[in-house]
């Protein structure tokens, strides 16, 4: 996880049309394809949605030039947090239909109903839709780009400064998790080794994050007092200087925005 972390940063300093684009233009159509996907009634209807924005997502990652395995390796990271919550709903006579028919029976008196798997069907394309537009935007835009483009587009500098901290020492976090996973390596210690005992493994893994938090809030101690010797106070912020959106861009937000609102309304008023 850690070192995904670093590596979704490092793509998003390649360079095609998608990561030259304003990072306001690829947060607000990101955010529309969510909506769009997200506010559709839970109908069949979602199936077909589905399709047209996962192909417009598809063209969109084409012109990023990244490799379809970036795409499938962040997914997959991903994916059993949702599959987990979507696979459950098989069980469960949810609220969108009036009659069920099981399909199957299991011990204990479970049963599966096909509505509730269509119904199920239905969320995991609404899931892997809004995840794939999030994919997109991290593998192409710089953290310190979306949250300046954050602010441009009208969020408070309350919640910018807080997430530009986040966004920032986050990466001090994990490298202090480096060394002393380094440290771990370097002593031949491996926790998932059968050969040690389980309670020692366990209390050497007790040790590990207790040390990993106290190190981070040393850390965070030492920041926060070079932070006030440098002026910090309750009324710091974020300077975040204007930029003006390009023909260019102006043009492909204008098209990729109503494209997305006409697919969604055109479905939605298929009968």
């Amino acid at each position: 996880m850690i070192d995904d972390l670093y590596a979704i940063e490092k793509s998003a300093y390649r360079d095609s049309v998608i990561h030259r684009l304003d990072a306001r233009v690829k947060l607000v159509i990101a955010l529309a394809g969510i909506v769009a996907i997200v506010a559709m009634p839970y109908s069949t209807r979602v199936y077909e949605l589905g399709a047209i924005l996962f192909a417009f997502f598809i063209v969109l990652w084409i012109c990023s030039r990244l490799s379809p395995l970036v795409y499938l390796r962040r997914l997959l990271l991903i994916l059993p947090f949702g599959i987990f919550l979507i696979g459950f709903q098989i069980f469960v006579k949810n609220r969108y239909y009036d009659v069920f028919h099981p399909i199957a029976t299991l011990p204990f008196g479970i049963e599966i109903y096909a509505e509730s798997v269509e119904f199920a069907s239905i969320l995991l394309v609404k899931f892997i839709v809004s995840i794939s537009f999030i994919i997109l935007l991290s593998s192409t835009t710089k953290m310190q780009d979306l949250l300046e483009a954050s602010g441009r587009l009208g969020l408070p500098r309350e919640f910018i400064l807080p997430l530009g901290m986040m966004i920032r020492y986050i990466f001090v976090f994990a490298e202090i998790f480096g060394k002393i996973r380094s440290a771990m390596d370097t002593r031949c210690f491996d926790p998932f080794d059968r050969n040690l005992p389980y309670r020692y493994r366990l209390r050497q893994l007790g040790y590990t994050v207790g040390m990993l938090f106290i190190r981070s809030y040393e850390q965070g101690e030492r920041t926060y007092m070079s932070m006030l010797c440098r002026g910090y106070g309750e009324g710091a912020h974020l300077h975040i200087r204007s930029k003006p959106i390009g023909a260019k861009e102006a043009s492909f937000f204008a098209g990729a925005l109503a494209f997305i609102v006409l697919s969604t309304v055109l479905i939605y008023l298929h009968p």
